[in-house]
């Protein structure tokens, strides 16, 4: 019988709890409970460390686990719980900006912040339409198209090998990101790095939504692989496979040349602003 922390944790890894943001309300939520009965001494500090090694690249948990230290309360949780969703509420305002009316957005992945600033604009009376990728492996860009379908928001949803194909067609690019690095750049879902490059030839904005919890100071940092069977999952059998080295990427870095502005709670803020944060 699993404990509510392994739950937790398996909850995490396997993506039934995925975007950055969603792992890090998804943790504290949790750690609310935990913490009540279990106090913030050393059973914190082993949960609190087994969440973030669950998804070790998405830094918002990271960043809170760091503020809940050196603060260890309920009211830090909850302080930190109301900060995230007030961020994301000024982030769907302040990205509306960049919307204009019959607007055609290309996505990719499932990022709760992007949509935010989609739905936001759909509210506001904006005729939008969305083309969303598939987002292989594991399809999250179909729950992206359905999410966006059923505000009855027009969506199309393509292969991610497709973007090239459809770049032309879109007036803008809008994805979420799971850390931001003075080094590497935007962090995000593997396949936002092409598409970055596809709007970028065809002149197309390139626009990341994410709140300032994303910014990554962290020294050591690796892109998760995931596991190979998500990638050929009807290849993995004994004997099927010999010789071939499967790889699974869960992430790739975005460089802020490619970026035309991060969508975040503190406004729309370029290259030079972003890496003045990141000192």
């Amino acid at each position: 019988m699993k404990t509510s922390l392994e739950k937790a944790v398996e909850d995490i890894k396997s993506v039934r709890v995925q975007g950055a943001k969603e792992i890090a309300v998804y943790s504290l939520t949790f750690l609310r409970k935990y913490c009540k009965k279990h106090g913030f001494g050393l059973k914190f500090e082993v949960a609190a460390w087994k969440l973030v090694e669950a998804r070790p690249t998405a830094v918002v948990l990271h960043n809170c686990i760091e503020i809940l230290k050196k603060k260890r309360s309920i009211k830090t949780i909850d302080k930190l719980l109301r900060q995230l969703k007030t961020s994301t509420d000024k982030i769907s305002k302040i990205g509306n900006r960049v919307i204009k009316n019959n607007c055609r957005i290309l996505t990719h992945c499932h990022s709760g912040e992007a949509l935010a600033v989609m739905k936001y604009a759909w509210r506001k009376g904006k005729k939008i339409s969305v083309i969303a990728t598939e987002t292989d492996p594991l399809e999250q860009g179909v729950k992206t198209a359905k999410e966006l379908a059923a505000l009855k928001i027009p969506m199309t949803l393509i292969t991610d090998s497709a973007i090239g194909y459809f770049i032309k067609e879109v007036d803008c690019v809008i994805v979420g990101c799971d850390a931001i690095r003075k080094r590497e750049g935007v962090v995000n879902k593997v396949g936002t790095y092409p598409l970055a490059l596809a709007a970028k030839n065809s002149r197309k904005p390139f626009y990341v939504v994410g709140n300032t919890l994303k910014l990554d100071k962290r020294r050591k940092f690796s892109i998760e692989e995931r596991p190979a069977k998500e990638v050929y999952r009807e290849l993995i059998h004994p004997g099927r496979l010999n010789g071939i080295k499967l790889r699974n990427p869960a992430f790739d870095a975005t460089p802020f040349s490619l970026v035309t502005g991060i969508i975040s709670e503190k406004g729309i803020l370029n290259t030079r602003r972003i890496l003045r944060m990141l000192r």
